[in-house]
C-alpha cells in the first residue's frame, strides 16, 4: 500500500515542472565579510582611484574625467578620481536593470539580492557529443541556444563561443543573431568594432518590434571588458562603450584581474582594486548618460602561482565572487559576476564539485547576473554539450538552496503531525504531501534516484551518458521560431548573416549544411 502511494507521487512529480526553484530569488545567507570589512574594501577603493588613479590615454575619453575635475597626473599618464565625484555618480547611477527576455517569464530583474544563473565566456573548443574537442563556429552559439531554451534553470544566454569561423567584422551581428534565433531567453554579448554597435541596436529593433519596444523591453546587452588590469583603460573597448551609451544598450562593465598577476595576491586586495577599476567605469559611464542601464562587472579570479595559470574552479574564486556580491548590495549597484567555472577538461567529478562549490557559494550571496554557470570546461577554453543539462541539475538544486526554507504557522504541520500521530503513522497519504510535492521539492531532471536494480534494468548509465542522451535530444527535435520569418527575412537582407537557413529546420543537427 505504502509502495502504491509512492507511486501515485512520483506520477504528480512527473506530471508538471517543479515551482520550486523560480529565477529571480533572493539570498543573502552567505556573508563572507563582516560589515566592518565591507566598509574597509570600499574606502580602499575610494583611496586607489584618489591616490593611484587609473591610466587614461590622452583623447576624448580622457577628457570626460578632465572636464568633471579629475586631476591628471602628468608624469604617469594616470587620471586620479575624487571620493566627491565617486559619491555623485554613485547616486545617478542606474540601481535597477530589466534585462528582458523575448518572452516575459523570461525578464531578469538586475538589482538588489536577486540571483539569476546563466551561460557565458568566449571559449574556442567545444567537446561534441562524439567526444571530439574541435573549433568553435557561428552554428554552436545557435545549437547550444537551442539546448539551453530547454533548460529551466539556465535564466539567461549570454553567448558561450566565439565563431571561428568568421571575420572579426562579421562576429557581433552574427553572434547575436544566431543566440536570439536559438532562445526566448535574454540574450547577452559583445562586439569587437565600435562602428558595428549600430547593426546590434538595429537587430534588437526588428527583433523586439521597433525602436520604442526595444527601449521598453531590451531583449539584449552588451558585456565589455573595459579595463587591463591594474587599473588602466583598454582604450579600443571603451570607444565600442561610447557606441553602447549612445545607442541606448544596457552594459555589464567586466574586469577581471587575476589574484597573483594581475592584482594583489592578498584577496582583500584584489577586491580593493576591482572595485576601483568598476568605480572607474561606473564615472565615466554616468558622465556620459546619467542613469544608463548598467551592471558593475566585478569577475574576481586568480592565478594558480605553482603555474601562473587562470583557475575558475577554486575556493578563492568562489569567496571573491561572493564577496563582491556582498559589497554590490551594499553599494546598490546591479552586478554581474560568475560561477560554475571548472578547470577539468571534462565533465568528471572535479568537474562537478568545483562548479556545485562555486555556484552555491556565489548564488547564497545574492550575486545578480551569474554567468559562467552553465557549460564550461578548462579554465573558459571549452564548452560541452552535455555539460549544460548536468549544469542545469547544479543550478536547479543551487536555487532552491537560495529559496531556503519557508516558516510560517502552515509549513510547520502541528495538525498534520496530530493527525498522522493519531492514524496511519506515515505521511504519504497526506493532502499536504501532494500539494507541497512539486513546491516545496527540487526534482533534478538528469539525476538518478533509483535503486540499484531499477537503474540496471534500464541500462545502467552514469551521468554522463545520460546528460549526453538528453542534450541529443533536445539538439534533434527542439528548433524553436523565436524570430517571425518577415522579420528574418528582413535582417537578411540588411546584413551579412551567416547562419545558415538550412541549419535551423529540424534534422539539421549533425549534419553539413
Amino acid at each position: 500500500m505504502r509502495r502504491t502511494r509512492a507511486r501515485k507521487l512520483e506520477l504528480a512529480a512527473d506530471s508538471s515542472a517543479s515551482q520550486s526553484v523560480p529565477p529571480g530569488a533572493t539570498s543573502t545567507a552567505f556573508r563572507p565579510l563582516s560589515a566592518d570589512a565591507v566598509g574597509q574594501i570600499i574606502d580602499a577603493a575610494y583611496e586607489v582611484l584618489g591616490r593611484t588613479g587609473v591610466q587614461v590615454d590622452a583623447g576624448p575619453i580622457r577628457d570626460v574625467f578632465l572636464n568633471a575635475g579629475c586631476p591628471l597626473d602628468t608624469e604617469t599618464e594616470r587620471v586620479r578620481i575624487p571620493a566627491a565625484l565617486i559619491d555623485r555618480m554613485r547616486k545617478v547611477a542606474c540601481k535597477e536593470v530589466l534585462l528582458a527576455g523575448l518572452e516575459a517569464k523570461h525578464d531578469l530583474n538586475i538589482g538588489g539580492a536577486r540571483v539569476y544563473l546563466g551561460t557565458g565566456g568566449s571559449a574556442v573548443n567545444i567537446l561534441d557529443l562524439e567526444g571530439r574537442v574541435r573549433e568553435t563556429t557561428l552554428r554552436d552559439n545557435y545549437d547550444i541556444g537551442r539546448l539551453c531554451d530547454r533548460l529551466d534553470n539556465i535564466h539567461f544566454y549570454m553567448r558561450p563561443v566565439v565563431p571561428r569561423d568568421l571575420e572579426t567584422a562579421d562576429i557581433g551581428v552574427n553572434s547575436f543573431y544566431a543566440c536570439l534565433a536559438g532562445t526566448t531567453k535574454h540574450v547577452m554579448a559583445n562586439e569587437y568594432r565600435a562602428d558595428q554597435v549600430w547593426k546590434i541596436r538595429a537587430l534588437g529593433d526588428l527583433i523586439a518590434g521597433g525602436v520604442e519596444a526595444f527601449a521598453r523591453r531590451p531583449i539584449l546587452s552588451f558585456a565589455l571588458s573595459f579595463t587591463v588590469s591594474p587599473l588602466r583603460f583598454a582604450m579600443e573597448s571603451v570607444e565600442i562603450l561610447d557606441e553602447v551609451i549612445a545607442h541606448g544598450l544596457p552594459v555589464a562593465l567586466s574586469s577581471a584581474p587575476q589574484a597573483g598577476a594581475t592584482s594583489p595576491a592578498a584577496l582583500a586586495g584584489t577586491l580593493a582594486q576591482i572595485l576601483a577599476e568598476q568605480f572607474s567605469g561606473m564615472v565615466y559611464v554616468n558622465l556620459k548618460n546619467p542613469g544608463h542601464p548598467t551592471l558593475i562587472g566585478c569577475v574576481p579570479s586568480q592565478a594558480d602561482l605553482r603555474s601562473g595559470a587562470f583557475t575558475g574552479g577554486s575556493a578563492e574564486f568562489a569567496l571573491m565572487n561572493a564577496a563582491i556580491a556582498q559589497i554590490a548590495q551594499h553599494l546598490e549597484l546591479p552586478l554581474y559576476n560568475s560561477a560554475g567555472i571548472s578547470d577539468s577538461k571534462l565533465p568528471d567529478a572535479q568537474a562537478g564539485y568545483e562548479k556545485g562549490m562555486t555556484t552555491t557559494a556565489v548564488a547564497l550571496s545574492g550575486a545578480n547576473y551569474v554567468h559562467h554557470s552553465a557549460g564550461f570546461l578548462e579554465s573558459l577554453m571549452t564548452v560541452a554539450f552535455e555539460q549544460y543539462p548536468i549544469d542545469n541539475d547544479i543550478n536547479g538544486a543551487v536555487m532552491r538552496l537560495v529559496r531556503g526554507i519557508e516558516v510560517t504557522p502552515e509549513t510547520l504541520s502541528l495538525a498534520v503531525i496530530d493527525t498522522v500521530c493519531r492514524g496511519e503513522g506515515h505521511f504519504l497519504a497526506q493532502p499536504q504531501t501532494l500539494k507541497l510535492m512539486n513546491s516545496e521539492y527540487f526534482y533534478p531532471p538528469l539525476a538518478d534516484r533509483r535503486n540499484r536494480d531499477d537503474w540496471q534494468d534500464a541500462g545502467a548509465q552514469d551521468q554522463r551518458e545520460r546528460a549526453r542522451s538528453a542534450a541529443r535530444e533536445i539538439l534533434e527535435s527542439h528548433y524553436p521560431q523565436t524570430i517571425p520569418p518577415e522579420v528574418d527575412r528582413e535582417i537578411r537582407r540588411q546584413f551579412d548573416i551567416f547562419l545558415p537557413e538550412a541549419a535551423m529546420r529540424p534534422g539539421a543537427f549533425g549534419t553539413e549544411v
